[in-house]
């Protein structure tokens, strides 16, 4: 359950901009704040579960983000917290929005649940930091790169790879437009330097990461920690990503993930330890145009 606390990103101080609506981003939202409200109110759940005249199993799903009241359980609710007119309305608005089904769920045959729920969470997210060590982060690949990398026999079934493309393909989207995401990433050279898919992919590759970066000046900024960087402490580290969010109600949260492993994370100790740790390896990369450079020279070394 996303429950943590607000950490403010370390994102450059770029362009003002509104992430799209997502159906994930606003059932979290509505159910952050009817928490704090009960909380606040000292509303107990089996209180709550007998005016809406639902049982546990029900409002559990609820509050764990899988399931959507009706408009008629939630004004009752709403009665019951003493929520004013103008919060009302706003909590209402949630609801309708979380409503919807964004495109991620067309995936879910593919992804898991938290997978889907990462993928709503980002898709309404206005800045995301990231680390990679090893390979070009997935909202920079290109379709042949990302091919090569789900076609991997260790990595998925072969049937699957197209789609795994189309979804990829598909997040990257929210890098351009009028609401484009603001993204942060460090990654290190070997991610340059492995062959995925090989030579000619990962020139390819190289030239398109250097073009986005270069289009994008106000929302991307892309560090690269050099092979001569001195103990950086992101070098044995999984993937990670920070998402932050317009919304003032809303928590940092992390997303993890290794070769067997990925978790949603909202524990504030947890999130501390992996931004701490962020914070070594930017430290340790180079800045934007040195990276820059450093891409090309290895694309060029490679011709």
């Amino acid at each position: 359950m996303l429950t943590g606390v607000p950490l403010k990103s370390a994102s450059p101080a770029f362009g003002r901009f509104m992430p799209p609506t997502s159906p994930t981003v606003a059932v979290w939202e509505l159910m952050l704040r009817i928490k704090q409200r009960a909380k606040e109110l000292g509303v107990t759940s089996g209180a709550i579960q007998k005016t809406l005249g639902i049982g546990a199993t029900y409002w559990s799903q609820v509050v764990n983000f899988k399931g959507v009241m009706t408009e008629t359980k939630l004004s009752a609710l709403l009665d019951l917290l003493e929520v004013g007119a103008e919060e009302r309305a706003e909590l209402l608005a949630l609801r309708a929005t979380a409503k919807d089904r964004g495109w991620w769920n067309q995936y879910s045959a593919l992804y898991g649940e938290n997978t889907l729920r990462y993928y709503g969470l980002e898709h309404g997210a206005s800045s995301i930091d990231s680390y990679e060590g090893c390979v070009i982060p997935g909202l920079l690949q290109t379709a042949d790169y990302i091919r090569a990398l789900t076609t991997s026999p260790v990595a998925t079934k072969p049937a699957e790879s197209e789609q795994r493309v189309r979804a990829r393909v598909e997040r990257q989207e929210r890098l351009t437009g009028e609401d484009p995401l603001r993204l942060t990433v460090v990654v290190g050279q070997s991610a340059l330097m492995q062959q995925v898919g090989g030579r000619e992919i990962q020139r390819a590759q190289l030239r398109h990461v250097v073009e986005v970066i270069e289009s994008h000046p106000d929302t991307l900024d892309l560090r690269i920690i050099p092979f001569t960087a001195q103990g950086s402490a992101a070098v044995n580290a999984a993937t990670v990503h920070f998402l932050d969010f317009d919304s003032p109600r809303l928590p940092t949260v992390a997303w993890l993930e290794s070769a067997v492993y990925a978790e949603l994370i909202d524990d504030l100790r947890l999130i501390e330890q992996l931004k701490y740790q962020y914070a070594q390896a930017r430290a340790s990369a180079l800045d934007r145009a040195a990276s820059v450079e450093l891409i090309r020279a290895i694309e060029h070394g490679m011709a």
